[in-house]
């Protein structure tokens, strides 16, 4: 075996690919349900979803998609879970950091905007005189804000 095919080999059999964590819907208390149990069910949760922005990974767990709505902790999908993964005994906040990135956002510009505030529920959203906005601690990370920005400034980290 040649210096170079060794290389290639090792390379391959390590695993450089990061698994991308996937934003879950905010009623849980055990990420390793979602892999024991998710697979025995027929996605009742994302079927109840009244803002469908649950949405069925390929390895069959629940994930949330903020690219159209945001959760509204309406608890349907925690109702419909049979298998325990979603309970609203633990129901909490979504796990993510919602920020906005100033270099996108037209506000931070000086063009007044309002597209982020006006959907939250929490005012979550704080503004410096008409511009400048900024998230503050009421934030839920519900994602409510995020498709509704025209520059697509509002990022969302899961934690």
């Amino acid at each position: 075996m040649q210096r170079r095919e060794l290389f290639s080999s090792l390379a391959s059999s390590i695993n450089t690919k990061k698994q991308e964590k996937l934003l879950r819907p905010p009623y849980f208390s055990d990420e390793s349900l979602f892999h024991k149990e998710c697979n025995k069910c027929d996605a009742k949760c994302a079927s109840v979803c009244e803002e469908d922005i649950i949405k069925i990974a390929d390895n069959k767990t629940p994930h949330l998609l903020f690219s159209s709505s945001g959760c509204t902790y309406c608890d349907k999908c925690a109702d419909a879970c049979e298998y325990g993964v979603l309970n609203i005994e633990n129901k909490n906040r979504v796990a993510a950091i919602i920020s906005i990135d100033k270099s996108s956002c037209i506000s931070w510009g000086h063009t007044m905007c309002f597209s982020c505030k006006d959907p939250c529920m929490f005012s979550a959203i704080d503004f410096k005189a008409m511009f400048m906005p900024s998230i503050n601690e009421n934030c839920t990370a519900c994602g409510l804000c995020i498709s509704r920005c025209p520059t697509d400034a509002i990022k969302v980290k899961v934690v």
